[in-house]
């Protein structure tokens, strides 16, 4: 254990180590390992979350679970998505302070000690990459979905703020709570508080398995980040719309004018097309993040768990829900 003497001393409160896991069988049971040196002198408890895996991520946390008490879990009916597991670790964890730690510890557990070394007076500590050790495609989009909400859309993120963070139970699970129609927690939380702060700490590269975040969802997650935190990106959208609307209403006229011969008049039609398409997708984007008036449903569903889990969470009945042979339950 590498506890310094400055350190705060979170023994005392207690510390909820969240693991949100998604196909991880070859890294979660090293992740609970690091964490045990690291704080296992702390009044410490694991939430493990996960997300629908279809390999052997489950009998292996449910391993941990039975020989540790510490070890409690939630298994979801299928895949939700990563907000959606860190979202019931946070709403779960018992503990004053919530650390979130990946299932693939690039960031070594080690360097939670920094977090807690920063938060004193704070309500959450972020950790930031000092070098970022991932694909391209990741590092680039990540640059530029934070340049685009924080420079052009004047959404607020703690800056290079990352997954790996120290949180206040409290303030963690009012965010959940919320049921934002896109959750975002990193924006979420200068939304409830000014008392962040950001910590630079290691990352290393994937030692294994393969990452769950493709391009797609990058995409899908700014999408949701820029829609759910920011009406300039809609503005634009109905600019775009009305310039393209009148360019086109003129362009007709002037084919039916005899102004633009057929051909031109056609081509520019098509040409308008395209910003009206973007702006169309954009305004659909919006409707479909604030609500189109239809029941949503839950964030996610829990099948199978050793935590007594809300009814609201719970999407088939308790007697349907017992696991057979593993000691879980789902209440």
């Amino acid at each position: 254990m590498t506890n310094t003497a400055h350190e705060p001393d979170l023994a005392g409160q207690g510390v909820s180590v969240v693991v949100p896991c998604y196909n991880e069988a070859d890294n979660v049971e090293d992740a609970y390992r690091q964490v045990v040196a690291e704080f296992g002198d702390h009044d410490v408890e694991f939430v493990f979350v996960d997300d629908g895996s279809t390999d052997g991520t489950l009998p292996i946390v449910r391993r941990l679970a039975a020989a540790d008490p510490r070890v409690r879990y939630l298994s979801f009916t299928r895949n939700f998505g990563f907000e959606a597991a860190f979202s019931a670790g946070y709403r779960y964890a018992s503990k004053p302070w919530v650390l979130h730690i990946d299932a693939d510890v690039q960031f070594p557990v080690a360097e939670a000690h920094k977090l807690v070394a920063a938060s004193a007076g704070q309500d959450a500590v972020f950790g930031v990459r000092e070098t970022r050790h991932d694909p391209f495609v990741r590092r680039a989009g990540a640059r530029a979905y934070h340049l685009v909400a924080r420079r052009l859309l004047g959404i607020e993120i703690p800056p290079g703020a990352t997954t790996f963070r120290l949180v206040r139970t409290e303030l963690a699970r009012r965010i959940v709570d919320l049921r934002l129609g896109t959750p975002y927690f990193l924006a979420t939380v200068p939304r409830l508080t000014n008392r962040y702060t950001t910590v630079a700490v290691e990352h290393r590269a994937r030692a294994r398995g393969s990452s769950k975040l493709n391009l797609r969802w990058l995409v899908g997650h700014a999408m949701g980040l820029f829609v759910g935190f920011s009406n300039r990106l809609a503005s634009v959208a109905a600019l775009v719309a009305l310039v393209a609307a009148g360019l086109a209403l003129v362009a007709a006229l002037g084919g039916v004018t005899g102004l633009l011969d057929p051909v031109g008049g056609v081509t520019v039609l098509l040409l308008l097309l395209v910003p009206l398409l973007a702006a169309l997708a954009v305004t659909v984007r919006y409707v479909v993040a604030v609500g189109s008036g239809q029941p949503r449903p839950a964030l996610y569903y829990v099948r199978e768990s050793n935590i007594d889990v809300e009814p609201a969470d719970l999407l088939l009945t308790t007697a349907a829900l017992e696991p057979v042979g593993t000691g879980g339950r789902a209440r």
